[in-house]
């Protein structure tokens, strides 16, 4: 109903002041009537008064949740009228021209006109953003408990495996290499010392595998992230398709503060989805490099940054896509036996930030991808150069406890011990080692003791002995050691920590040393 005396303008005036975006248009074809300045605002742009039902979705940017132009047949002008009543549609994103999206929810009701048949429809629109990130954050929260929980049972499962496979190639490394030192025939040496590279390789792979399923609070320190690296593309290179060549450039040492598991956890992820970018094969290439950066277009404080940049020559990601890739549980993998979750670019994007850096995605020449992972580098550390072990036996003598559960590893590792001239007396686990403790009429020189064990494990037996005094020497010995782990045992008493696999050469090695640094003053 119109009043006289200019209180159309008044109407018009008072439908800006709404809180709502308010849209009229006529019915049953749409043609634009009235838009007030919230409508506007929402949109990002002036009503289109020359646009009608079935053509609202590319002129609007309106779209579903999935980026896809919203249906014209749902639209809440065209089901208000369909219903004859009134419809909420809540589904709906407009994607404005200025980049921004907007998700709204739409109220849509028929107007009756005088012949009882709807005349207008009315649409009153809601910016309800903020409450879908809300909804969006809890999602992303609750995704993120379960990834964690999966991960926690993956790890827990792949640290057992470890354990149990480390005590198995423990076994062929020491026999075979007890073997090879005794060894005059050349032949059979080069045989011996190729069953030792393959117990090596195993056990590089088993170490990869732990690393990756391993969770857990993040330890921070300095460390050389170029061997980091370098362990991921030997992963890569054990684990990838054969059609992925896979090439490492690594001109110098790079140094970094932090925990090393999540950029081997970035890395990996990004060498995967290179991986599947060449589903028919390719050039996977990973280079490490150190560079001064102060370019005003990166949001970093200048200085000196190690990059990693992980190349493919797959298709390239479409740019229509590249503002997306980073967000959780955004994918394009959704081809049979290989779906993507979403999560590990995401990751890749929050290691970036926990170490204070950024990955961003360039194109590859002359075609692919190229993604860089650009963090902030410290000062490196001078080591002494890495020597080759030696294989020669130490012998020995005196009385060894060895505490193993494991009885193929137990009985290769006391041959080892009775042939480098120590008596040795067996132990299942820690409650029988310290039964053997008490029951020896002679003291003992040294106890070997597994790490993880049934009943009681070597740290529980460590701490047993320390409480009764005991000066006896105890080397430990483990496949599934956390970073730092080693430390804190040698912290906490132990005389030495040798990682499983291990050869006969470095078991007798790890016992003279012991035994020498407690006979020292």
């Amino acid at each position: 109903m119109t009043s006289p005396g200019g209180d159309e303008a008044l109407l018009a005036g008072v439908v800006d002041l709404l809180p709502l975006g308010v849209w009229i248009a006529r019915a049953p074809h749409g043609e634009f009537v009235f838009a007030n300045r919230v409508f506007r605002e929402i949109m990002g742009m002036e009503a289109r008064p020359d646009v009608g039902a079935g053509e609202y979705a590319a002129p609007y940017g309106i779209c579903d949740r999935t980026g896809e132009p919203y249906p014209e047949s749902q639209m809440p002008f065209v089901r208000a009228l369909r219903a004859g009543t009134t419809v909420t549609v809540d589904d709906i994103v407009i994607h404005r021209t200025d980049g921004r999206k907007v998700d709204i929810r739409a109220t849509a009701r028929p107007v009756p006109g005088a012949s009882g048949e709807p005349s207008h429809v009315v649409i009153a629109f809601e910016d309800i953003s903020a409450e879908r990130e809300v909804e969006r954050t809890r999602l992303r929260a609750d995704l993120r408990t379960q990834e964690a929980r999966r991960l926690e049972a993956l790890g827990t499962l792949s640290a057992g495996v470890a354990h149990d496979f480390n005590n198995l190639l423990a076994s062929i490394s020491m026999l075979a290499s007890h073997l090879r030192v005794r060894e005059s025939d050349p032949a059979r040496v080069a045989d011996l010392r190729q069953i030792e590279a393959a117990v090596d390789s195993a056990a590089q792979l088993t170490r990869s595998l732990l690393t990756f399923g391993r969770g857990g609070a993040t330890r921070t320190r300095r460390f050389e992230v170029t061997s980091v690296v370098r362990g991921v593309v030997e992963l890569a290179r054990r684990t990838f398709d054969p059609n992925v060549a896979i090439r490492f450039e690594a001109p110098q040492t790079a140094w970094l503060l932090g925990d090393p598991s999540q950029i081997e956890q970035a890395c990996l992820n990004l060498a995967i989805n290179a991986r599947d970018a060449m589903p028919s094969g390719g050039t996977l290439t990973i280079t490490v490099e150190v560079a001064q950066l102060d370019e005003p277009s990166l949001p970093l404080e200048p200085g000196l940054h190690v990059i990693v940049s992980v190349a493919d020559t797959g298709a390239g990601v479409p740019a229509a896509i590249r503002h997306r890739i980073f967000e959780p549980y955004f994918t394009t993998k959704d081809e049979p036996g290989r779906p993507g979750t979403g999560l590990g670019l995401a990751t890749v994007y929050g290691v970036a930030q926990s170490f204070g850096g950024l990955v961003e995605v360039q194109d590859a020449s002359p075609q692919g991808a190229l993604f860089r992972l650009v963090v902030p580098a410290v000062a490196s550390i001078p080591t002494a150069p890495e020597e080759r072990a030696p294989t020669d036996l130490v012998s020995g003598t005196g009385r060894v406890l060895l505490v193993e559960d494991e009885p193929m590893l137990r009985r290769a590792t006391r041959r080892t011990l009775e042939a480098l001239g120590y008596q040795v007396v067996e132990a299942v686990d820690g409650v029988d080692a310290l039964g053997q403790l008490d029951a020896s009429a002679e003291p003992f020189d040294l106890v070997l003791l597994d790490v993880i064990m049934p009943r009681m494990g070597g740290p529980d037996v460590l701490r047993e002995l320390q409480r009764r005094g005991s000066t006896v020497p105890v080397v430990l010995a483990s496949g599934r050691l956390a970073p730092g782990e080693s430390e804190e045992l040698v912290a906490g008493g132990a005389s030495g920590v040798m990682h499983k696999p291990f050869t006969a050469a470095a078991l007798s090695r790890a016992i003279a040393a012991a035994r020498t640094r407690r006979e020292s003053p």
